[in-house]
């Protein structure tokens, strides 16, 4: 495993999991508790992007690198909506679309690279759009609490409702371009 910043910082990531989820469970008011929980995921959120710039730039990819970083991804994100399910901030079965989405399409690339098509279900335009709704809705509804006239629990609710259908569509894309290839070897 190289260490670099890259990695260093997707480490970090993960280890913002245990704060975004123990922090409800500390003696503090609900306005500490989401303070904490969206701040660290913020922090996670904007790691996510500086770790992939810092790799480039700096020329420090690595095959651990790409498999540590999307890993790191959607265990913040399952983490924070198993959270925000717990608190009723979030419908279960969008909170289900999503991690289960995330389930199926890493099993998907996992398998496409192991017969050699990976580059078929790679990153599109559509899955980073349903990255940007995720990383909209989620701290949304952490922090909970209007923002003047803001009703942030419905912007966030509403940003959810987008993921989830931006969920959705990338999933029936990448299945879409995985489709020859599983219709192929299903024979």
């Amino acid at each position: 495993m190289p260490l670099n910043i890259p990695n260093l910082l997707t480490w970090a990531r993960i280890l913002l999991i245990p704060l975004v989820v123990g922090v409800y469970y500390l003696p503090l008011t609900i306005a500490e508790q989401n303070l904490v929980a969206t701040a660290a995921f913020l922090v996670a959120a904007i790691t996510d992007w500086v770790d992939g710039w810092l790799a480039r730039k700096l020329n420090q990819t690595s095959a651990f690198g790409a498999f540590l970083d999307p890993v790191a991804d959607k265990l913040m994100v399952a983490a924070a909506l198993v959270v925000l399910v717990r608190l009723d901030r979030a419908d279960v079965m969008l909170a289900f679309i999503i991690i289960g989405r995330e389930i199926a399409i890493s099993a998907l690339r996992e398998w496409m690279a192991k017969i050699g098509a990976a580059k078929s279900v790679a990153v599109s335009l559509i899955g980073k759009l349903k990255t940007i709704a995720q990383m909209t809705a989620i701290p949304l509804l952490l922090w909970h609490t209007p923002i003047g006239p803001l009703d942030v629990h419905l912007a966030g609710t509403w940003s959810l409702w987008i993921a989830a259908l931006l969920t959705l569509w990338s999933m029936i894309y990448y299945l879409k371009k995985a489709w020859p290839e599983i219709s192929a070897r299903s024979r």
